[in-house]
């Protein structure tokens, strides 16, 4: 079976994936309200998954399925396999307790709206009474000293006079310290019923929180799936083994579960499998309709590790696509404190988890340890064009810093799979779009307006040949992913990179290079004083 993870659709995957759209199509006329109600949430965005299976005699039978959920909290659709655990049924032992947790919330809103609002309440409201009188009796004793200092200014005082306001001030003190003394007093009752108001909250929290957890728990432990070799492991177990430990919500809902789950109860053997998006993009996620999409890892990588045991499994796609293996770097400049390398499409900036050798190992031997050989930024392994390296610690440091504030001029150019002026998108332009990481789907980045971090990219397009545009990118941040986040987005320019694998158009077929290279450098040097300005011509 082809790898869920890197893969190209095949044949018959793409004639089934076609099929269910053009049923999908026919259902958008029926007058039934569940297809309309379908209809209308797989177009608001929805993974669907196909899988072909053989039975005993070869013969070839097609599963479909859809991530997560349809409607409100249904895993069944007619021509869908089901969930691999169903857990929603409405009399169940998970939606009879999710009843009561959701009883718990409306219990502790209740308390919050009626006791713990009175008690605070009436607790601020006595403060304020009791510290407005304690204020009243402050100003009286700064008036009173205030006179008593007027009088000592007007003449001389008799001894008698002088103890008589002696007294009165040590009587205003006392008097100040028992006023101070009986607010407290007075407040005490006020305060305590506040916190026993807010001990009685917390408890019901904490009651609700675990039985939040209680009640996760037994559905990690109660959610099954097989493998190949027709073993059973829970969720539970096999997230123990993983850095995560607990299963994250939703893991064993995507489609990749589901079909496989569906394959082995059949007693079908999968043969090809692949998951496509459906309808607009969600979450400030890159997805486009009908492309397909590997597996995610966050949740996916482990349970279809256990599933896909006792399978025969295509290993990864080879990542360099239409790049020579045999490409190496290019040193274009260097002198004691740095170099300018022209990278190859398909190789790593700094050493990768594989064998594949990388730009920073290729130049430690060439100049050896001693000199101490950094990169002082990073370039994606499918991205070509400069880079600059450092030597020893003090020019690895200064560079760094240079490019964390922003005094690198960087400019890339770029192909893009459309036509910008049919777009009606103007030549040159500002994007400003946040990112942040797709946690559960590394190294995927997302749009993200409320948490993400600031990513902004000018560019300035020169040109359509064929139905694509060329563009110079000028970066003013440095996000991973930045350029073609900001490019494939529909907020952005909503034209992907031709030959980006995570974010474009038929990236899996793997035919095309990414079409974006490193092409200028500029930046004045610290150390030397020198300004430095590099080019490395475009190769597509």
């Amino acid at each position: 079976m082809n790898n869920p993870f890197d893969y190209t659709p095949d044949a018959e995957c793409a004639a089934a994936f076609a099929g269910l759209c053009a049923r999908i199509e026919s259902l958008k006329c029926s007058d039934r309200p569940e297809d309309v109600g379908f209809c209308r949430e797989i177009e608001s965005g929805k993974m669907l998954g196909v899988l072909i299976a053989a039975d005993d005699c070869g013969v070839h039978h097609t599963l479909y399925a859809f991530s997560g959920q349809i409607g409100r909290g249904g895993f069944e659709r007619e021509g869908f396999v089901g969930p691999v655990f169903d857990y929603l049924q409405p009399d169940g032992y998970f939606k009879t307790h999710e009843a009561a947790i959701s009883r718990q919330n409306a219990e502790i809103s209740l308390f919050e709206k009626t006791e713990l609002a009175a008690a605070r309440e009436a607790c601020e409201q006595a403060k304020a009474r009791l510290e407005a009188e304690l204020a009243d009796y402050k100003e009286h004793c700064r008036l009173s000293k205030l006179e008593r200092a007027a009088l000592r200014a007007s003449r001389t005082l008799s001894e008698e006079e002088e103890a008589a306001m002696i007294r009165q001030s040590q009587f205003e003190k006392a008097e100040l310290h028992r006023l101070k003394k009986k607010v407290s007093e007075a407040l005490s009752p006020f305060a305590s019923r506040l916190k026993e108001a807010e001990a009685q909250r917390d408890a019901l929290k904490n009651k609700r929180r675990a039985d939040s957890e209680a009640l996760q728990t037994w559905l990690f432990s109660n959610f099954k799936v097989l493998n190949a070799r027709g073993e059973s492991k829970s969720l539970s177990e096999i997230f123990a083994a993983t850095p995560m430990r607990i299963p994250p919500s939703g893991a064993g809902e995507c489609c990749a579960p589901k079909l496989l789950q569906a394959a082995y109860l059949r007693g079908l053997t999968p043969l090809s499998i692949a998951e496509y998006w459906y309808g607009k993009p969600k979450g400030g996620e890159v997805r486009l309709h009908g492309e397909h999409y590997p597996a995610c890892r966050g949740k996916c990588l482990p349970v279809l590790t256990w599933m896909l045991q006792g399978l025969a499994v295509e290993p990864p796609l080879d990542s360099a696509c239409g790049i020579s293996a045999h490409a190496v770097p290019e040193i274009l400049y260097e002198n004691s404190l740095f170099c300018v390398v022209n990278k190859p499409s398909g190789m790593l900036s700094v050493p990768g988890k594989g064998a594949a050798i990388s730009v920073q190992e290729w130049l430690s031997e060439r100049y050896g340890a001693g000199r101490a050989v950094k990169m002082a930024h990073r370039l994606d392994q499918d991205t070509s064009g400069l880079l600059i390296a450092t030597f020893g610690d003090e020019a690895y440091k200064v560079m760094q810093s240079l490019f964390a504030t922003r005094q690198v001029e960087k400019t890339y150019e770029a192909v893009l799979q459309g036509d910008y002026t049919a777009s009606g998108l103007p030549q040159t332009g500002r994007i400003e779009l946040p990112l942040s990481p797709d946690y559960l789907d590394r190294p995927r980045q997302r749009v993200d307006m409320a948490e993400g971090k600031e990513a902004v990219t000018d560019y300035e397009f020169s040109g359509v040949e064929s139905g694509r545009s060329r563009v110079l990118f000028h970066p003013r941040t440095g996000r991973t992913h930045q350029l073609r986040v900001h490019s494939a987005a529909a907020s952005g320019l909503g034209m992907p990179i031709v030959g980006d694998r995570l974010y474009g158009r038929n990236a899996g077929a793997c035919t095309e290079r990414l079409h974006l290279h490193a092409a200028k450098v500029s930046f004045t040097f610290p150390l030397d004083g020198c300004r430095y300005s590099f080019e490395a011509p475009t190769p597509f």
